[in-house]
């Protein structure tokens, strides 16, 4: 039986609760063999992020490259890509590898409000990347960034769902981490329906890394074959369990809890 393998292309986030190192842990969790492409290295922790220095480009196109030779993911996520130049290679590679099941999480913010993509390359975001993608999975704040939507209820919710499925997406999944509801409801959108996934909301700071959390745990069930809709089950429910068994690291925006998927009893989901 072959070992599933998953892929993340993103930045480095020194403070563990992100990034590269969120989508290894969770990939881990999951049972899945993890692999990563640096486009970026932060210095960062739940106070904010004090720092940004972009990996150079013929070094993230050779990672990629090396990957292609030996390690062909079934899976692959984008992360925080940081710049338009960035984006054109990964989307280059990810065409010329032909690697499947895409997963883009389009990094634009952090949780203290520094950009971690340029207002530049929502464009290339758009027109080069959104197109190659299986699943893309905004936040409501990144969804009306990347469609000009004002969302302030669910109805506008699917309208943007619709206009990034018309981007080329394959399917998106508009989170619902930003709205103040009782319930955190993402919206899932093929082209053809909709559907929510919910679950309680909890009311904490600790909620660094979750977008990452959230499209690694999708990435990695379809790097072992699960079902799109399968997939997306999983992933709420880990982020869930991570988010709810608080691990209360720093003194500002703190981490989720990696390995509460697998140690605690789970909140169920509305789906």
């Amino acid at each position: 039986m072959e070992t599933a393998k998953a892929l993340t292309i993103a930045g480095s986030d020194s403070g563990g609760g992100a990034g590269i190192q969120a989508d290894l842990k969770t990939f881990q969790e999951l049972k899945v063999y993890g692999m990563s492409v640096l486009t970026a290295v932060t210095a960062q922790n739940t106070l904010g992020v004090q720092g940004v220095y972009p990996v150079k480009l013929e070094a993230i196109e050779q990672q990629l490259k090396s990957l292609s030779e030996d390690l062909t993911p079934q899976a692959v996520k984008t992360g925080m890509l940081f710049n338009s130049e960035v984006i054109g290679v990964v989307a280059s590679s990810l065409e010329k590898y032909q690697w499947s099941n895409v997963i883009v999480d389009p990094v634009m913010i952090a949780k203290g409000g520094s950009p971690l993509l340029q207002k530049e390359a929502v464009n290339a975001l758009r027109e080069k990347l959104i197109p190659l993608s299986t699943v893309i999975t905004p936040n409501i704040p990144e969804a009306e960034v990347i469609t000009g939507i004002s969302i302030d209820s669910m109805d506008r919710r699917k309208d943007a769902a619709s206009a990034i499925v018309e981007l080329g997406a394959h399917s998106v999944v508009i989170k619902g981490g930003h709205d103040d509801t009782a319930t955190a409801s993402d919206l899932f959108y093929d082209g053809s329906r909709f559907e929510t996934f919910s679950t309680p909301r909890i009311q904490t700071m600790n909620t660094h890394g979750t977008g990452c959390t959230f499209s690694a745990a999708i990435t990695a069930q379809l790097a072992k074959g699960s079902s799109l809709q399968e997939a997306i089950y999983t992933a709420k429910a880990f982020i869930q369990a991570a988010i709810q068994n608080d691990l209360h690291i720093g003194s500002g925006h703190g981490p989720t809890n990696h390995w509460a998927y697998n140690s605690k009893e789970l909140m169920p989901i509305d789906a």
